[in-house]
């Protein structure tokens, strides 16, 4: 019985953790919080709609399979699946994950006329959006890194975003298939 009940006590704990993961309906954390646990440069960017250097972030040259989720929240946002090389620096999607997780703001800054792009939980300014991206969307979600956390395929699961690994499995089982091709040819 003890031992049982221990092994039911783990599994609802790993179950609790993982859920805590990501949970965009949890409350946003206060600025002084979002101060201490951001970089310099992620608060710049989330919190003062900043934009950090090109060809300098974290995720302009990635090309693992995963998903990109808001550094504040966790919520998911934008898939490798959809991201493509823009040649401006910056990580480049044709879409999000889904359209009701990045809410669109007209922005007059700079004296341009643009569609800046935010995260829906946490109203952090994620980027801009324009319209010379290519099929079959036309649209480039052009984003900076500091307002993103990726999570790699293999550890979506693990992360508390299992629903999301049916996007990689059919990439998984090609590329195993394609092995398994090769080594009979050997």
């Amino acid at each position: 019985m003890v031992i049982v009940g221990s092994i039911l006590f783990g599994y609802a704990q790993a179950q609790r953790q993982e859920a805590e993961k990501m949970n965009p309906t949890k409350p946003v954390p206060s600025d002084a919080e979002l101060q201490q646990k951001l970089t310099k440069d992620q608060y710049k960017v989330t919190r003062q709609c900043g934009t950090e250097t090109p060809f300098h972030n974290a995720y302009w040259d990635n090309h693992k399979p995963g998903i990109y989720v808001d550094i504040i929240t966790g919520e998911p946002l934008f898939s490798s699946l959809d991201k493509f090389d823009s040649g401006t620096g910056w990580p480049s999607f044709t879409k999000p994950i889904k359209s009701e997780n990045v809410k669109e703001k007209g922005d007059t800054s700079y004296g341009m006329e643009r569609t800046e792009v935010r995260a829906k939980s946490s109203d952090s300014h994620l980027g801009h959006l324009f319209d010379d991206g290519p099929a079959p969307t036309g649209q480039r979600f052009c984003v900076n890194s500091a307002a993103l956390r990726f999570v790699p395929a293999e550890k979506l699961k693990e992360e508390g975003y299992g629903e999301y690994l049916s996007l990689f499995q059919p990439q998984q089982q090609q590329k195993q298939s394609g092995r398994e091709q090769s080594q009979t040819k050997k």
